[in-house]
């Protein structure tokens, strides 16, 4: 395993961290006595393949169901708990509730210190203000430095770049917990910003996110060849000397074998990745042609200033993703999220339109647009194909 300077932590972070969303035996907040053996024994073997690769960063959160009880139980049960262990709780306009909050994980875990503490979902500005505020959240955990009950101080977030920036501005946190992969370079800018403030990088679920890689179309088995599509991702960020750490998303024993695979050709990267990604792109080129290509997400009216809040720019995103690389599992799951993602994923689909909302309402505020009217035909094709079910994020907070 290879390890970065995680930023002002000065921790040696392993570029690969072992993420506790996808191991646990529910999304309840259930009694460890209602988790079998043989649930518990599976979090456990993980944890000693981790250690035994060294993944020695382990990264969970209060709402993660069971994760947080399963991994205190386990730290009790192996030989070696990890070196880093982070958690994430969050934001809460009422200080006492998120110092309880942050006291019931510590418990939970079973430890006498968590070294990395994120607040969880800065997502929209009232969720930074009652972080930052005198009193609030950031005060509560500078008193439990003092305790030395935690250690650095980050924040996870699913927002815009433009929030993401102003919460790195701050100079308030030590890291940062964000979205950036090859499907989603948004936050490029952010992840230089947060290198100009020396904070710590954690990229969120590049596999799943990033394209639900761990069932990948046949069309990115073949673009990303000789890499499977998890090892081309993974090699992507990791090319970025700015990123010190990706979330691997372990559900089962064989979920480390791809990720490790990446870290064996990081040193080869430059050979495989260039190549790969003039081949994505020409083929997006080809797919969705030129113009489209180069311009479809300028001059877009953001989706609080949409008729029915719909969220044209994600949806045209998963549309794009649909046409280019047979994305049609990952774009489903993303479509029937919107409405029911609340901030982590903001904005509606396009179920209202042609009912609630009209096409001349939606040509209004897309005049600055290339070709409203291929907008409003790939609205409509979404909700012919997507249109007749919803979604809700595995943890609901």
């Amino acid at each position: 395993m290879q390890y970065r300077r995680f930023g002002r932590t000065n921790l040696m972070i392993p570029i690969l961290s072992l993420g506790g969303m996808r191991f646990q035996k529910s999304w309840d907040q259930l009694d460890f006595s209602e988790i079998s053996n043989e649930e518990q024994n599976k979090v456990e073997n993980i944890l000693n393949l981790a250690n035994k690769y060294g993944l020695s960063h382990v990264e969970t959160a209060k709402y993660y169901g069971t994760s947080e009880v399963q991994l205190g139980m386990g730290f009790k049960n192996i030989k070696k708990i990890p070196n880093i262990i982070q958690t994430k709780i969050p934001p809460n306009s009422d200080p006492e509730i998120f110092k309880r909050d942050v006291m019931t994980s510590i418990e939970k875990l079973k430890v006498k210190r968590i070294d990395l503490l994120a607040i969880h979902g800065i997502n929209k500005d009232e969720h930074l203000y009652h972080a930052i505020k005198d009193g609030g959240c950031i005060d509560i955990l500078r008193n439990l430095q003092k305790e030395n009950l935690i250690g650095s101080i980050g924040f996870s977030t699913h927002g815009k770049s433009s929030l993401i920036e102003k919460a790195i501005s701050t100079n308030f946190f030590d890291y940062v917990n964000l979205h950036w992969y090859f499907i989603n370079q948004e936050n490029t800018k952010v992840i230089n910003l947060a290198n100009k403030y020396d904070l710590g990088v954690f990229i969120i679920s590049p596999t799943d996110k990033g394209g639900h890689l761990h069932t990948p179309s046949n069309k990115m088995l073949e673009l990303c060849k000789p890499l499977h599509p998890i090892v081309f991702n993974d090699l992507f960020c990791l090319r970025n000397q700015n990123v010190h750490t990706l979330s691997v998303g372990i559900a089962k024993e064989a979920d480390f074998d791809l990720h490790l695979e990446a870290v064996s050709l990081l040193s080869e990267s430059e050979k495989y990745v260039p190549k790969i990604i003039n081949r994505l792109r020409q083929e997006s080129i080809n797919s969705l042609g030129l113009e489209w290509h180069q311009n479809w997400n300028r001059n877009l009216p953001s989706w609080e200033y949409t008729p029915g809040n719909i969220n044209i720019a994600a949806l045209l995103w998963l549309s794009n993703l649909i046409d280019w690389l047979d994305m049609e599992g990952f774009a489903k799951a993303r479509y029937q999220l919107l409405g029911n993602g609340s901030h982590w994923f903001p904005g509606n689909n396009s179920n209202l339109l042609d009912t609630d909302v009209s096409e001349v309402q939606l040509l209004k505020v897309l005049e600055g647009h290339i070709n409203p009217k291929k907008v409003i035909r790939k609205l409509r094709t979404l909700k012919e194909k997507f249109g007749d079910k919803v979604a809700k994020r595995l943890s609901k907070k």
